[in-house]
């Protein structure tokens, strides 16, 4: 009976502090507890106002018009328990002697915004000011400088799913033809006939071009080129003679999807021939075209390989690979973005740089493992001769199916790394300074 008592005046004592300390202890209001985030809210508001320009344009026209309008759109787009003031300032030159902000013009909706307010700033530009950006020429520092981009009507592509060669040869030329001396676009196989003899199509620099391959896993073949020696062994031979080209001028061939050199294409050569898939006009040649190529351009004698004796096994169903930090950094650079993860069923192995003299740089996806091996997607396979000199290299994109031109852009672009020269914003009174302030009204 005395521990029921004891506990009961336990209780009570208890019970009676917390009330005693509740009644002294001071609660925060309910905005602070869970308060509004003004600043962001403002820099929000600004950047939604400005989706279309109309607070740039209202920054530069304060005629009572814009700013009724302007003052609907700032009202609609805030909380009703929300103050602003919205002031727009001028950008004067320090130079020029006078206050750097100066004040134009004001809206606001109450005489002042409460004990508890802030403020975010953004910067508009007139619409009559812009913004150049010059790129280094690829070839002005050590010659060449000649985009060419294999856009042949008389050849067919394959694993260009969804594409056309001609749409992927237009793109091409809209990413990298202001990077280059001089872009030329090569409409037939006979004008690529003529560029592998070393003539110039239109005056161009032949030596230490970039050659893009638009079709895919074909390669466009010139009629001249569908005879012997060329056509032996199912045009492995063609192959080993472009590879050999390759080393000869410098080249740097890029191939845009899939496994590079794996048919030869020539819609008039080859009428009634087709890859077992419908796509008539093109022959295959299997494995044997890329290690051909690759003995080509590392100046060995021919020897066909039609199996995968030199890679090893074949390529896994699965390889898939990430986009490198590097890769990274240039897609921000010159504004290419291509899906940071990608499928690679015919990525090359790492295998072929110590065979054939290759060293694998400007990787645009990380290396990737799998069925036993390291598999390298979008890298420069840079070849070297016995003295050390570069003599060619070969950009295999290696992705599965359906081409994304941007990584062949991004893979160029960060082999050559050109740079940009950005104009400098220099011009004074073609820029203005919003500054939104906001406060709360209501209770607590």
């Amino acid at each position: 009976m005395m521990r029921t008592v004891e506990v009961l005046i336990v209780i009570i004592i208890i019970t009676g502090a917390f009330m005693i300390s509740s009644s002294f202890a001071v609660l925060p209001w309910p905005r602070q507890v869970s308060p509004i985030n003004l600043r962001r809210l403002a820099l929000t508001t600004m950047e939604t106002l400005d989706t279309n320009h109309d607070l740039s344009r209202a920054g530069f026209d304060l005629s009572s018009q814009t700013w009724r309008d302007l003052q609907v759109a700032l009202s609609a787009s805030l909380p009703p328990n929300v103050l602003y003031n919205l002031t727009v300032y001028n950008v004067n030159s320090e130079a020029s002697g006078t206050t750097l902000y100066a004040p134009l013009k004001s809206i606001s909706n109450a005489a002042d915004l409460g004990v508890t307010s802030d403020a975010s700033s953004y910067l508009v530009a007139s619409s009559n000011v812009t913004f150049d950006v010059t790129p280094e020429k690829i070839g002005e520092r050590w010659g060449g400088g000649t985009l060419y981009i294999l856009n042949c009507s008389d050849a067919n592509g394959w694993w260009i799913t969804g594409y056309t060669a001609q749409s992927l040869a237009e793109d091409v030329s809209r990413l990298l033809s202001s990077y280059f001396v001089k872009t030329i676009t090569v409409q037939n196989t006979a004008q690529l006939g003529q560029i592998l003899n070393g003539q110039a199509l239109q005056g161009e620099i032949v030596q230490n071009a970039v050659i893009i391959n638009t079709c895919g896993e074909a390669v466009p073949i010139p009629t001249a080129y569908c005879t012997t020696p060329y056509s032996n062994d199912s045009y492995a031979y063609y192959c080993y003679f472009l590879g050999q080209k390759v080393n000869q001028y410098n080249w740097t061939w890029a191939s845009t999807v899939g496994y590079p050199f794996y048919y030869v294409s020539n819609t008039g050569s080859f009428p009634s021939d087709q890859n077992d898939w419908g796509i008539f006009g093109m022959t295959c040649v299997g494995a044997a075209g890329l290690n051909g190529f690759l003995r080509g351009i590392n100046a060995e004698d021919y020897v066909k390989d039609d199996g995968w004796l030199t890679l090893g096994s074949p390529n896994p169903s699965s390889v898939m690979v990430q986009i490198s930090s590097s890769a990274q950094d240039n897609a921000n650079y010159y504004g290419i973005y291509p899906a940071q993860n990608q499928t690679a069923t015919r990525a090359l192995p790492s295998t072929v740089q110590s065979r054939y003299n290759l060293t694998a740089t400007a990787l645009v996806f990380d290396p990737a493992d799998a069925g036993g091996k390291t598999w390298l997607a979008g890298a420069t396979f840079v070849h070297r001769n016995s003295g050390g000199e570069i003599r060619g290299r070969l950009i295999p994109i290696g992705l599965t199916r359906s081409t994304d031109i941007r990584i062949t852009a991004l893979a160029v672009l960060s082999y050559y790394q050109p740079r940009l020269y950005r104009s400098e914003y220099s011009a004074y009174n073609t820029s203005r300074l919003m500054v939104l302030q906001l406060g709360l009204v209501g209770g607590v």
